[in-house]
């Protein structure tokens, strides 16, 4: 019987360019534990009609309208995630939170996409939020 590498064993699959892809639970725990700091990369708009989570770090890999890249990242994670933390992105799905994971990698910061991001992906009708993500696993968050 062949074995997961150890990283996977812990909840971590390996992905190129960046740390890796933890489960939502993962990255509650890591958050929970003092480890690692939400980065929730959506926009302004999306926090704050479909909801947040309390406590995360609120940083646009691309902001709206247009959907062009947010020229305040850089400097906006390097501020928000401490030296010897791990950046943990969320992002509607969990696409844009992999290329803010590969950015920050290249700014030296040890980050991580949070798979199925914060609504999950589409179900048979084209909706979200039934089929997997942070929302939908129980995890804490608020809606306005």
């Amino acid at each position: 019987m062949a074995h997961a590498p150890a990283a996977e064993r812990f909840g971590v699959k390996p992905a190129t360019g960046y740390a890796g892809d933890v489960t939502p639970e993962q990255a509650a725990q890591w958050i929970d534990s003092g480890e690692g700091v939400l980065v929730d990369v959506r926009t302004d708009a999306e926090r704050e009609w479909v909801g947040y989570v309390p406590g995360a770090v609120g940083l646009a890999w691309k902001q709206w309208p247009g959907m062009a890249l947010n020229s305040g990242f850089d400097e906006g994670v390097r501020v928000s995630v401490p030296a010897g933390k791990k950046a943990l992105m969320l992002c509607r799905s969990g696409v844009r939170s992999i290329a803010a994971a590969r950015r920050a990698t290249e700014l030296g910061i040890e980050a991580y996409n949070i798979l199925e991001g914060f609504e999950g992906d589409p179900d048979e009708q084209g909706q979200r939020g039934r089929k997997g993500g942070w929302r939908l696993r129980g995890l804490p968050w608020k809606q306005n």
